[in-house]
């Protein structure tokens, strides 16, 4: 986690050196990306580089926050736990050894792929026997067609029927020596040569594509799909991060749109398999850390508390203690200025004060960098929605006392440790002016979350959002509001 915050703040010191130029009327350098300023052409403060704009000479930070952003889906999803799928995935070493280097891939990265595809279970199906199955799960007609394995597909479902019998009726033995039938039919169910294929598979990408990152991305999204995005971004050979990270609604739209049209994770999969790469490295050489972040991981529904652990931000206990936050300018009101921030305030918020004795512009803030964060989102959403807005924000900071009043009547509020307290996570109403403005959100939250910057879950009503500390960069555009 150290490791990252290093690599993070170089990004965004060499971002926030940009801001701190324009402040001085120098203006970031020709071609910066800069963060969407109001419609209309009003004056609205200083320009403000993009810190999450793609930048060719960061990107193996972009790559490193996108793992980080992206791994949360692993610890809640893997079978058993993370650690417990990194001990079956690592069975497997030698076997991934030896196809990596048939294939001249990276091992870390095909063991990777085992941990994403499979949970190192080597008799895992997905879509019934002509769908994905195996360690490495090869569709049926890829095995056959393009891998040259030998699949039987009606043998292998009367066999596996007949395993899922034997399962059931706790007769192991048989049950095992039926499995070793189905692999002299099924070679997907052998582990060796589940490798084997996936090796010339990754073989046969990477001939096509050019890159072995290409070749892993098309594992998932397939190579003539791969083709068609790179044929769209205008580079056949760019690396999948500069595609991914170059391309939005307004920059590059054909490719972003093509990447979100898949709906099945496949312009994330990259990203997925350098987390699962992480969490391997952490079970051959650091257990205690990997199963902290597990725990971390498994606590909400987000990886919010992996940005801010328990007993790791200050939280604040009773109004008075977030009265005197305000005033030490460690809490920053959220301005209702819908026009020039593309955020509106519900005025609901903070309707539960008057019950504790405080006022409700107590509960109307957040920390700098969570507000300036909240305003990325709303400049974001507005400029890719066409102008379109604004987004309602309903909650922002609250204290304990406030938060043990607001469970009493709120079943979505949450008992335990909640980031509202610390002022760092805000809600904002799952309402929207337009199909486009609820697309252009969505983007701008899974490009964040990609980032490690925000971690967001959807609830009933809200998008529960909780910013990372690491934003320091964005501060200037507490400017504009000082500016206004």
């Amino acid at each position: 986690m150290r490791a990252r915050a290093v690599v993070l703040a170089g990004v965004l010191f060499v971002v926030a050196v940009l801001a701190a130029m324009s402040l001085r009327g120098d203006g970031p350098a020709p071609g910066v990306p800069l963060v969407p300023t109001a419609p209309g052409g009003e004056a609205d403060g200083p320009p403000v580089p993009d810190p999450f704009a793609y930048d060719p000479d960061e990107e193996d930070a972009f790559v490193e926050r996108a793992a980080a952003g992206t791994s949360h889906v692993l610890y809640a999803r893997s079978p058993g736990g993370a650690a417990a799928t990194a001990e079956r995935v690592a069975r497997w070493r030698p076997q991934v050894d030896a196809a990596a280097r048939s294939a001249g891939v990276e091992p870390d990265l095909l063991e990777g792929l085992v941990f994403l595809e499979s949970a190192g279970r080597e008799d895992a199906l997905a879509g019934g026997i002509e769908g994905a199955a195996g360690l490495t799960q090869i569709l049926a007609e890829t095995a056959v067609n393009l891998l040259g394995m030998k699949v039987d597909v009606e043998r292998s479902a009367r066999l596996t029927r007949r395993i899922e019998r034997k399962l059931r009726r706790g007769r192991l033995l048989e049950a095992q020596a039926l499995r070793r039938a189905r692999r002299t039919v099924d070679e997907r169910f052998d582990p060796v040569k589940a490798l084997a294929g996936s090796a010339r598979y990754l073989t046969i990408a990477r001939e096509e594509l050019g890159r072995e990152d290409l070749a892993f991305v098309s594992y998932h999204m397939g190579i003539g799909n791969l083709q068609d995005v790179l044929r769209a971004y205008g580079d056949e050979r760019a690396s999948y991060a500069q595609v991914y990270f170059d391309s939005t609604p307004t920059r590059n739209a054909a490719v972003q749109r093509r990447l979100a049209a898949f709906g099945d994770d496949s312009s994330n999969y990259l990203w997925k398999l350098y987390a699962a790469r992480e969490i391997m490295r952490l079970h051959r050489e650091d257990r205690g850390e990997l199963a902290r972040l597990e725990a971390l991981q498994t606590a909400k529904n987000s990886a919010e508390e992996v940005l801010h652990p328990p007993g790791s931000t200050p939280r604040f206990g009773m109004p008075a203690e977030l009265r005197a936050a305000w005033d030490e300018g460690k809490i920053q009101a959220l301005p209702d200025d819908p026009a020039r921030t593309g955020l509106a305030r519900a005025p609901s918020m903070g309707e539960l004060a008057p019950r504790i004795g405080a006022v409700p512009g107590l509960y109307r803030g957040l920390r700098p960098e969570a507000l300036a964060l909240a305003l990325y989102i709303g400049a974001q959403t507005r400029a890719f929605a066409g102008g379109q807005g604004p987004l309602m924000v309903t909650s922002t900071v609250r204290d304990q006392e406030y938060q043990r009043r607001l469970v009493r009547g709120n079943h979505e509020a949450t008992h335990n440790y909640s980031l509202h307290t610390t002022g760092w996570a805000f809600d904002i109403a799952r309402n929207y002016r337009s199909r486009r403005q609820a697309l252009a959100f969505q983007f701008v939250l899974d490009r964040l979350q990609v980032l490690d910057a925000i971690a967001w879950v959807r609830e009933p009503g809200a998008i529960h959002v909780t910013a990372a500390d690491d934003g320091k960069a964005l501060l200037p555009l507490l400017e504009r509001l000082e500016d206004g």
